[in-house]
């Protein structure tokens, strides 16, 4: 059968997809080639760094949400020696700039400041940036990117990865953002955030200095620090005001080590502090030390509403000197009452599965939950007796 529409003049095609509504529009790249082609389209741009800003502006007011198609979605803009930024949009508020990186060897530090609450701000886009993905910032266009993400001031979503030589971020935004997403920033020593309004925060690489002026409730957090601390000083009162925007999380993410030299060491005194909200636990998991489970233990009992826990072993991930054989198990909260899931990642021994499951039902108070292992299996408290048991045998 005839494809009438391939035939179609590309001007006709643009004004067929303005019609369809935005969660649509999309999927007609998925059509053949030639409507993949509409979408790929690339605006190319030439001029100095002084120029970045002002083509950005331009790109994004031009864009027309209900006609995506009418001109080019995709900007890439060359500058300076060798440099080049590409831009993309699309049409759910979403925008991507990237930096193509260099020599990330050779890369020099840097440091960026987004004031999205400048009362300053002159340009208007015409397309309103709710989420920004920004990635591979060099020194060479760090005053750049700052212009430009202090401009979107209806920015709500912020996530920046692969900016290698990044040292030092501030994020002031009052009012918008509430959802911060800090990814493979190797060399990032000082976070500073006044954002009151963050909800959701997801950070992974090396620990740095994390001053939050606010204590904003999140109800996610992901602090993957398994690469260790990004400085030799680190004591645990550096980490208090960041603990206290993590109390009232609904989904955490933690590493053990985090726990064991950091949190440990500030709540223990007081034996009152409950992580009372939190209802899905990533713990990150060294399986090394014989008694490195005491940790995780230690820290079930301080989550009594637990629904899910999902415990990820790396060998790789940093683990402080000795075990600290302060961590006690027995603390003021009750036992577990609503866990009803447990899963392990990363397991390459299912006799270590079953030695931590066995000592995780103890805590918990109901029947036993679902247990799935490494592998993508299940085992229950009769599985695991009887593995136990052929062990025993096996011995003997």
């Amino acid at each position: 059968m005839e494809d009438l529409f391939s035939n179609l003049p590309d001007e006709v095609l643009r004004s067929i997809v303005s019609f369809l509504p935005n969660e649509s529009t999309l999927e007609t790249s998925l059509i053949s080639t030639r409507w993949r082609d509409l979408w790929n389209q690339v605006l190319v741009r030439h001029g100095t760094t002084q120029d970045v800003a002002g083509v950005v502006a331009a790109f994004l007011a031009r864009f027309e949400e209900l006609d995506p198609l009418k001109y080019p979605r995709k900007l890439q803009f060359h500058f300076a020696k060798d440099s080049a930024l590409f831009a993309s949009i699309a049409t759910n508020s979403k925008l991507l700039l990237d930096f193509p990186a260099g020599n990330k060897h050779l890369e020099r530090k840097y440091e960026l400041q987004f004031m999205l609450n400048k009362d300053n701000i002159i340009t208007h886009h015409t397309f309103l940036v709710k989420t920004l993905y920004l990635k591979s910032v060099s020194h060479l266009t760090s005053l750049v990117a700052s212009s430009i993400v202090s401009s979107l001031e209806h920015l709500e979503k912020l996530v920046i990865v692969e900016c290698t030589g990044l040292q030092s971020l501030f994020i002031e935004s009052e009012s918008k953002l509430h959802m911060l997403t800090i990814l493979d920033c190797p060399q990032l020593k000082f976070l500073h955030l006044r954002t009151s309004k963050l909800k959701n925060f997801r950070y992974s690489g090396p620990l740095p200095r994390i001053w939050p002026e606010s204590h904003f409730n999140l109800r996610y957090a992901m602090l993957d620090f398994r690469q260790g601390p990004s400085f030799s000083d680190l004591k645990a009162q550096d980490f208090n005001q960041t603990l206290l925007t993590i109390k009232n999380c609904e989904t955490l993410s933690l590493c053990e080590w985090t726990f064991e030299t950091l949190i440990w060491p500030s709540i223990s005194a007081s034996g009152n502090f409950i992580f009372y909200k939190i209802r899905e636990l990533w713990w990150i998991h060294n399986h090394k030390a014989e008694n490195s489970i005491n940790s995780l233990v230690c820290f079930l009992q301080l989550c009594p509403a637990l629904e899910q826990l999902f415990v990820m072993n790396d060998s790789t991930s940093y683990s402080t000197p000795e075990t600290r054989s302060s961590l006690i198990r027995g603390t003021k909260c009750t036992k577990l009452e609503h866990l009803r899931g447990i899963k392990f990642m990363g397991f390459t021994n299912s006799d270590d599965e079953i030695s931590v499951a066995k000592t995780l039902i103890e805590l918990i108070r109901e029947d036993p939950p679902k247990i799935e292992t490494s592998d993508g299996s299940c085992f229950d408290t009769l599985t695991m007796e009887n593995h136990m048991k052929s062990q025993f045998q096996r011995l003997a």
